[in-house]
């Protein structure tokens, strides 16, 4: 049975607070395959102001109810203005899926407890007359899950005929400000989590090194002329997070400026190309781990991290015999992946499929994800699509059938 396509448009921010990623996307389902279709995605910045902003919120830095409600509402507002500029160069959508920016993930104990993003969805709704799935992750938690990594959810359908055919576990692993990884094998068990930080450190350290004149280690420079520093990177593996059975997420209230400073009090001073360098080998490092404890053979790349040569020779070091590809090999953009599997998290919540694997986010069970705004005209919600979906094929614009 194929069912009626409809175009949605994903928005997010990522821990990295690098601008909002904007994705369009047809979706339909085909005898329990979801085909996805990419039409277009790009990259919209924040203002200096709001960024700043959004960074002086995240903990461990105080914050008080007057600040998020200001931010809440200037996100939410940028949020609208990147939607709509999505829509002026891909053309009109069915409805809009906003992921937000996580300000917050609480977890206390290994047990995820709450989450806050931001971005007020009604600015969206009013901005575009178009109605949005937002709130996506607390559902997951009131289940008991983590509410986290959600990219499993799209991980899991793309991935499994790869690995049926090759018979062997394919890992899939995004580089955001954190990184998240997720396990497909054979079986229908699948494993997702955060394996630690991505660039959160990464930006970090190159935005002090450089005195604010860069927010990330472009082109990996500065780690490529670098040397690991062997005690630095053994204090920071030593962070009882790693050890952690999964599931398990975390975020920049873990992985901050006061934790780098804990890592290198007392140690003998540091070159900032050998921070950047032992940085970047910890990432390498805790990815690697998680692949060889899963004999994943194959692992797909994507984020923004994919685009740093030096986290890129790291892990190609650190994985001999593992067979490295993006996501970009196999027809997904990698740069707009995160806000692909936005697109696909709003489609399966206005076609009434649950879209959470328990097995990834540690839930009791599948579950609705989202909160609906209503756009220009009341709703007018597609009928449940009923079974549910467990294959996703990406095909390109003309190549639909």
């Amino acid at each position: 049975m194929k069912t009626h396509g409809f175009r949605v448009l994903g928005l997010l921010s990522g821990t990295s607070v690098d601008g909002i990623d904007v994705a369009v996307a047809e979706l339909h389902a085909e005898d329990g395959t979801v085909v996805l279709t990419p039409l277009g995605e790009l990259d919209v910045s924040f203002t200096a102001e709001t960024r700043e902003a959004v960074l002086a919120a995240l903990p461990p830095n105080p914050s008080s109810a007057e600040a998020l409600t200001v931010l809440d509402t200037r996100v939410g507002q940028a949020f609208a203005e990147a939607a709509a500029q999505g829509i002026a160069e891909h053309g009109p959508v069915d409805v809009i899926a906003s992921l937000g920016q996580t300000v917050y993930h609480w977890v206390d104990n290994g047990v995820a407890l709450g989450t806050l993003q931001l971005g007020q969805p009604a600015w969206i709704a009013e901005r575009t007359g178009t109605p949005v799935v937002a709130d996506l992750r607390i559902r997951d938690i009131t289940a008991g899950g983590q509410g986290a990594p959600l990219a499993s959810t799209l991980d899991a359908l793309w991935l499994r005929g790869l690995a049926e055919e090759t018979g062997e576990a394919v890992a899939a692993l995004n580089l955001g400000g954190i990184a998240n990884i997720t396990v497909v094998g054979e079986s229908d068990t699948v494993l997702a989590y955060d394996t630690g930080p991505a660039n959160a450190l990464l930006d970090l350290a190159a935005t002090r090194v450089t005195g604010g004149e860069q927010h990330a280690d472009v082109d990996g420079k500065l780690a490529l002329a670098g040397t690991v520093r062997r005690d630095l990177l053994d204090r920071l593996l030593a962070d009882p997070y790693f050890a952690a059975a999964p599931p398990k997420s975390t975020g920049k209230e873990h992985f901050h400026g006061a934790y780098l400073d804990a890592a290198l009090a007392g140690l003998p001073p540091l070159t900032p190309e050998d921070l950047l360098a032992t940085l970047t080998e910890l990432t390498a490092a805790t990815v690697a781990a998680e692949c060889r404890r899963h004999h994943a053979a194959t692992l797909v790349v994507s984020g923004g991290g994919m685009r740093n040569p030096a986290v890129m020779a790291a892990l190609a070091r650190s994985l001999p015999g593992v067979a490295l590809r993006t996501s970009d090999d196999l027809g997904l953009p990698g740069a707009g992946k995160e806000a692909y599997l936005t697109a696909l998290l709003g489609w399966l919540s206005w076609c009434g499929v649950p879209a959470t694997l328990p097995s990834a986010t540690g839930a009791r069970g599948p579950r609705l994800l989202g909160a609906l705004t209503p756009g220009a005209h009341p709703l007018n919600l597609p009928a449940p699509l009923g079974g549910t979906v467990d294959r996703l094929r990406v095909t390109e614009v003309g190549a639909r059938r």
